[in-house]
């Protein structure tokens, strides 16, 4: 790098995002993530007179993530953006922007708090399903959505992502295209299979859409987004009476929980969930042993001191 002109930051993050996007290594939400926190830290850089990435250095960014603690920030935002960080300053090494060491890789990331994640029990996915009736287009439109979702456990970025193509109907398996470009094959459970082959036919009057079409259209032909899935899933959950609210990826929280429930193995719903580790998935595990735990206490007879069954509240977290 001596003798080399210095390029400001913030040209390298614009380079990095362009890179990230053309390699199809992230998702659109993930680069949009990556843009806001590594222009936060450019924010704090600058004002600690820092322009250039040969002048970054561990303090800085030590400085910035604890001042962040500070103001609030919860542990999973700051470990995702010094993930980011790492990420952005690997890409200015490969590019030898940077010769001497990533200025990120030996802070430690905090130590997250574990989450039971949301989800829904059997009869509450069976409640919501069942109340997205109708046989016009758009009702089977959605209602092959969540039957999609919630057989599959996909992410709902790579549902609306997916073409008529990808998904054989006759073999129940669609090929997904996961995080990092990852490939993997799910597989559709006859109901939504059922529902699918209506909705396709219906929109193509009979025959069969095109193989390149989207998946799942919008009303105005285009492919349907991941905000547009959301906001129908609040739709149709304010319709339910008592169902507690869920994001899409409660949908998948719930796959994952109803097949360890079941009895899978826990590196089948690895593989089905896209999941590079296997300590992502034990999550789910815990989940699964919280449930049997409240129907123990509340069913067996012997379960508290009393010698009668226990009703705690079934709130979940």
């Amino acid at each position: 790098m001596d003798g080399q002109e210095k390029v400001p930051l913030t040209v390298w993050v614009d380079k990095f995002l362009l890179f990230r996007q053309a390699q199809g290594r992230a998702a659109t939400h993930t680069l949009v993530a990556y843009g806001k926190d590594l222009r936060g830290l450019l924010e704090y850089l600058h004002g600690q007179g820092v322009v250039y990435s040969q002048e970054v250095q561990t303090v800085h960014l030590r400085r910035y993530l604890a001042s962040q603690r500070r103001q609030g920030q919860a542990k999973s935002t700051l470990a995702r953006r010094l993930s980011c960080y790492r990420v952005f300053f690997d890409f200015l090494l490969k590019q030898d922007v940077l010769q001497d060491k990533n200025p990120a890789r030996f802070l430690e990331l905090p130590k997250l708090d574990k989450r039971i994640p949301a989800f829904y029990f059997q009869e509450e996915m069976k409640a919501l399903l069942d109340n997205i009736v109708g046989q016009d287009l758009w009702s089977l439109r959605d209602r092959a959505i969540f039957e999609f979702l919630y057989a599959t456990g996909v992410r709902v970025a790579e549902c609306v992502q997916l073409n008529v193509g990808d998904v054989d109907l006759e073999e129940g398996v669609a090929l997904v295209f996961g995080k990092g470009a990852k490939e993997r094959y799910v597989l559709i459970g006859s109901q939504a299979v059922s529902v699918l082959r209506q909705y396709l036919r219906l929109r193509a009057g009979g025959t069969w859409p095109d193989t390149a079409e989207p998946l799942f259209l919008n009303r105005r032909q285009g492919r349907l987004t991941d905000r547009s899935v959301r906001r129908l899933l609040d739709k149709y959950i304010a319709q339910v009476p008592g169902l507690s609210h869920i994001g899409p990826h409660g949908l998948r929280h719930s796959f994952a929980t109803h097949l360890l429930d079941g009895g899978a193995d826990l590196r089948v719903v690895q593989e089905l969930l896209g999941h590079t580790s296997l300590s992502s998935t034990q999550i789910y595990t815990h989940t699964s042993k919280d449930r049997l735990t409240r129907v123990y206490m509340r069913s067996h007879p012997r379960a508290t001191d009393l010698g009668t069954p226990h009703t705690p509240e079934e709130g979940k977290n």
